[in-house]
């Protein structure tokens, strides 16, 4: 079968490499890629966001199944135009989808469906959102922006001052644009934060392995938020006993409700949580793999990836079993300078040669441009350098073994992604 992958990111390239191994798949195309991708696929030039050139594309090249990996297109209905043209694709639909696209929807559910959450206020002008700040007594808080702001919407404000600067930014500067027009004022939970992803097809659902993200920029978890700079899998805080309870207060609670209200909920779920003296409550839902946390599952997933989302398609998810491997994983995100702010592209990228050969290791690229002769920076993460080991230290040493042998003008990471849990 013909496989194309929607998007140009690590967790692309991810979807690329796992795809690429199954028995099934003759032919991958990617649109529209980066220059570790274009390794293992057919790289086309056509944007994520430009919905009816993908479907003549996969109409005129016989596309079998397409992987849509940003949340950008789901967002914005490309489920629901595939279907219409009798395509098959991966992800949800647009109105199951606003899970991620609206923050202030996420939070109308959990009332609605009773799944544990922050308590929260929504606001839709700067200056009501400010009078509301001037009243607290208790700091920190959390302002995020309601709509989809690349993994960088979300600011923890230590004192009043901070809020305000914030509010002005996201609601008079428009600093994410119209994903800022509406804020949340959200209590801040003190805990532990992990990812816990599902596949589902709407009434039932596999759970995949756990993970955990590193949003902040500097090691220590200091500096603003991003996209993420590393995750390991599993994480070490999700036993057998808190995944049934994530599981029973948040996964089967969305799903079945959703589907209760006619918007059955179809590919991959994504609950982002914090977990409070063993319970768990949610920050966050993603409609869509998480980046990098897939690059640190895909890693270790052992059964095939391809079987897995057809089974979501043809609602016989029921049926379907997946294993992982049982080494521990590591990812850890190369950024350019800058970042998540403004960054220089064009830096030569030196060392990835010399990673190629190596055993439990791959390097996937997020923003990254390639000749004949090198590979160059094209964005704000560059690579995610992965590694598996026997136990979550060797899995650590392997990757920044990789990571101490690449290099580029203005290269910045974490040296301590997954090591608080190493003993």
């Amino acid at each position: 079968m013909k496989v194309l992958v929607i998007g140009s990111g690590g967790r692309e390239h991810a979807l690329v490499w796992k795809i690429s191994q199954s028995p099934r798949v003759k032919k991958i195309y990617c649109a529209p890629g980066n220059g570790g991708i274009e390794k293992l696929a057919t790289c086309v030039s056509i944007s994520p966001l430009d919905t009816f050139e993908l479907i003549d594309f996969v109409k005129r090249a016989g596309i079998d199944l397409t992987v849509v990996g940003p949340e950008t297109p789901l967002a914005n209905g490309i489920v629901d135009e595939f279907e219409r043209a009798s395509l098959r694709i991966f992800g949800p639909r647009k109105g199951a989808a606003m899970i991620e696209s609206s923050k202030k929807y996420a939070k109308e559910l959990c009332r609605k469906f009773r799944i544990p959450t922050a308590r929260c206020r929504i606001f839709s002008q700067a200056s009501e959102a400010r009078a509301a700040i001037a009243d607290l007594k208790q700091f920190p808080v959390v302002l995020k922006a309601d709509g989809l702001a690349s993994g960088k919407g979300v600011v923890i404000c230590q004192t009043s001052e901070e809020a305000d600067k914030v509010i002005d930014e996201m609601m008079v500067h428009e600093k994410f644009g119209e994903a800022g027009r509406k804020v949340i004022l959200e209590e801040f939970l003190q805990g532990e934060e992990v990812t816990y992803m599902v596949a589902t097809d709407g009434t039932d659902f596999v759970s995949l392995d756990s993970s955990q993200d590193h949003k902040r920029l500097s090691d220590g978890d200091a500096g603003p938020n991003t996209g993420g700079m590393g995750a390991i899998s599993p994480a070490p805080l999700v036993t057998p006993e808190l995944s049934e309870k994530i599981v029973s207060k948040i996964i089967r609670p969305l799903i079945a409700g959703l589907k209760k209200e006619g918007k059955p909920y179809k590919g991959i779920l994504y609950a982002g949580l914090m977990i409070c003296d063993g319970r768990p409550h949610l920050l966050e839902f993603n409609c869509r793999f998480g980046d990098p946390e897939a690059q640190a599952i895909l890693f270790r997933l052992k059964s095939d990836l391809v079987d897995l989302m057809e089974a979501v398609i043809d609602e016989k998810i029921a049926t379907t079993r997946v294993s992982f491997l049982p080494q521990a994983s590591v990812t850890v995100v190369m950024a350019s300078r800058g970042y998540p702010a403004s960054f220089e592209k064009g830096k030569v990228i030196r060392g990835l040669s010399e990673l190629e050969s190596q055993k439990n290791l791959f390097v996937f690229h997020a923003g990254t441009k390639g000749d004949k002769r090198h590979f160059v920076t094209n964005g704000g993460r560059v690579l995610n350098v992965t590694a598996r080991g026997k136990s979550l230290r060797l899995a650590c040493e392997a990757a920044y073994r990789a990571v101490s042998k690449i290099s580029w003008d203005g290269v910045q990471y974490r040296t301590d992604i997954g090591r608080k849990w190493i003993v």
